[in-house]
């Protein structure tokens, strides 16, 4: 195990958590006050969600840097690419309030990450497995932006 590039790989998709976050910090009280959807999860799940997934995208992303793969330039390629939008669906949705814009990159996220799981599938399977949660979650956003889009 290089104990460097683990490091690496978890703080690379903790920062883009994390600067994200910061970024959209001053617009979460907003989201209080919008009409939201009957099943609902409360506010301090968000962040424990959040930062399991970015780290599970950092040992998996770890995974996929220590294969000898010909796709691993690929894979994180496509990794870092939904990590870039998924950094962007919040400014859109919480800083911006445009939840119809919201809502096309999220289409675009989980288009994205699908494509990251079937090349990590055939990388490593545990890099695949470790990131199916992530894309559950998302289908669950995509509800959630959708009916907030609707009710407000």
């Amino acid at each position: 195990m290089n104990k460097k590039t683990l490091i690496l790989c978890l703080l690379i998709s903790l920062l883009v958590g994390g600067l994200s976050s910061f970024l959209t910090k001053d617009s979460i009280a907003l989201y209080e006050t919008l009409n939201k959807p009957l099943f609902y999860p409360p506010v301090w799940l968000f962040p424990i969600v959040w930062t399991i997934f970015y780290l599970l995208m950092g040992f998996s992303s770890y995974l996929i840097v220590q294969s000898h793969s010909s796709s691993k330039e690929k894979a994180l390629i496509l990794c870092g690419f939904q990590l870039l939008v998924n950094f962007t669906w919040p400014l859109f949705f919480f800083n911006l309030q445009n939840y119809f814009l919201s809502l096309l990159i999220l289409i675009i996220l989980i288009i994205s990450v699908i494509y990251m799981l079937y090349t990590f599938k055939d990388i490593n399977i545990m890099a695949f497995y470790l990131n199916l949660s992530y894309l559950f979650w998302l289908f669950f956003a995509f509800y959630l932006n959708f009916m907030i889009f609707l009710n407000n």
